[in-house]
C-alpha cells in the first residue's frame, strides 16, 4: 500500500479522534449531558399503551442539559446540610390543608395519623387483585428520605442510590438550589428515547424480560414474590445498569422520577400538547381521584414490571400527589442551555 496513503489516512483517523472526543466534551459537562433538539413523536408506541398515552403526536423540543443519574442520598444530604432544608415527611401534617384533598365531611383522622411519616411499598402474603394499591402500600410514621422504608431504616450504606420519599416540593428545592430544575414530561420522554424513534424502551424494542437485566424491575408475581433476577429488592445504586443512547442511566426502573408537568389523564388531546415549549397542562386532571391534584412522574421503578405498570415503557406516565412520599419516587435535573456555571 502506498505510503502516502497510509499516512493520509492515519492523518484521517487522528482528526476524526479529535472530532469525537471535543464532541464528547461538548456533551458531558459535570455529569449533565446535552440533549440535543429535535422533534418528539410523543406517545404510546404498542399494543400495551394506556389512553393517557395516546394520541401520538409531535412536540418540538430545544437543547437541555439533563442530569446523567438520578439524584443521590449522597447529593441531597449535601444540600440538607447547606440549606437546612427540611422535607415535607418530616413536618407535621396540616389537616386543613389535608382535607381538601378529600370528600367533604371526611372526619379528622387521630392525631397519631397526622404525624410525620411517608408511603412505604409492603410484599403481599398472598396474591391479591392490582386495581387497589392500598393493598401493598402502607402509611408508615417516621419514614423519610433519611429513613426510607421506616424509623429503623438508614442510608448510611446505600448513598450512591437514588434519594426516595420526596415531596415534588423537596425536589424543586434542591433543583433550585443546584441552579438547575426539573425537567418537562416532553423533554423527560424525548431524552428517555435516547434518539430513538418509537422504540417502546430507553434500550429499543427488546422485550423486557429477555437476556440480561436491562434494569432495576420487579420480577415475579407481584406484589407477592420477587426473584430479584436483577440483583436488587429494592433500589440500586444509580449507575448500575447500561445507559441509553444519551449515555443516560436508569431512565427506565430503579425509582421514578418527578417531572414539571401537571398530570392531566387527556392532555395529549388538546391543541396544547403539540408543537414548541410543551409544558403541560395548567391544572391537574385525574377523574380517579377527583379531589387531588397530582404531578407527573416518569420511568418506572423496582416496582414495576409486566403484569402491573410496565412503567419503564417510554411513553408510561402516571401521577402523584405533589405532597407525597414514597419509596420508589425520586427525580434528576434538567438545566437550559442558556444556562452557565453547571454545579
Amino acid at each position: 500500500m502506498d505510503r502516502n496513503y497510509i499516512f493520509l489516512l492515519l492523518l484521517l483517523i487522528f482528526y476524526s479522534c479529535k472530532e469525537i472526543q471535543v464532541f464528547s466534551e461538548l456533551r458531558l459537562e459535570n455529569n449533565m449531558i446535552l440533549i440535543p433538539s429535535g422533534t418528539l413523536n410523543m406517545g404510546g408506541d404498542n399494543e400495551q399503551s394506556y389512553p393517557n398515552e395516546l394520541p401520538k403526536h409531535e412536540v418540538v423540543i430545544d437543547s437541555f442539559w439533563m442530569d446523567q443519574y438520578e439524584v443521590t442520598n449522597a447529593q441531597y444530604l449535601e444540600f440538607v446540610s447547606a440549606t437546612n432544608y427540611i422535607t415535607i415527611a418530616e413536618r407535621e401534617l396540616n389537616w386543613e390543608e389535608l382535607k381538601k384533598q378529600v370528600a367533604s365531611g371526611t372526619p379528622k383522622p387521630h392525631d397519631s395519623i397526622l404525624a410525620p411519616g411517608a408511603l412505604v411499598f409492603n410484599l403481599n402474603n398472598a396474591a391479591v387483585t392490582l386495581d387497589n394499591p392500598q393493598l401493598w402500600w402502607q402509611w408508615v410514621l417516621g419514614a423519610n428520605w433519611k429513613h426510607p422504608n421506616g424509623p429503623k431504616s438508614s442510608i448510611k450504606d446505600i448513598m450512591s442510590h437514588p434519594v426516595v420519599q420526596l415531596a415534588w416540593d423537596d425536589a424543586v428545592a434542591y433543583c433550585k438550589w443546584a441552579g438547575k430544575r426539573l425537567p418537562t414530561e416532553a423533554e423527560w420522554e424525548w431524552a428517555a428515547r435516547g434518539g430513538l424513534n418509537d422504540a417502546v424502551y430507553p434500550w429499543g424494542n427488546e422485550k423486557v424480560d429477555s437476556s440480561e437485566p436491562k434494569g432495576n424491575f420487579y420480577q415475579g408475581l407481584f406484589p407477592v414474590s420477587n426473584s430479584i433476577i436483577d440483583g436488587f429488592e429494592s433500589t440500586a445504586p444509580t449507575g448500575s445498569f447500561s445507559p441509553n443512547g444519551y449515555q443516560l442511566y436508569d431512565m427506565a426502573g430503579n425509582v421514578w422520577e418527578w417531572c414539571s408537568d401537571w398530570y392531566d389523564v387527556v392532555y395529549y388531546s388538546t391543541s396544547g400538547a403539540t408543537g414548541s415549549h410543551v409544558t403541560g397542562p395548567l391544572l391537574s386532571n385525574n377523574p380517579n381521584i377527583p379531589y387531588q391534584q397530582e404531578r407527573v412522574i416518569r420511568g418506572g421503578s423496582f416496582l414495576c414490571n409486566e403484569s402491573y405498570c410496565s412503567g419503564y415503557r417510554n411513553a408510561r406516565r402516571m401521577g402523584s400527589t405533589p405532597d407525597t412520599g414514597l419509596n420508589h419516587l425520586g427525580f434528576r435535573c434538567a438545566k437550559d442551555v442558556s444556562k452557565s456555571n453547571l454545579k
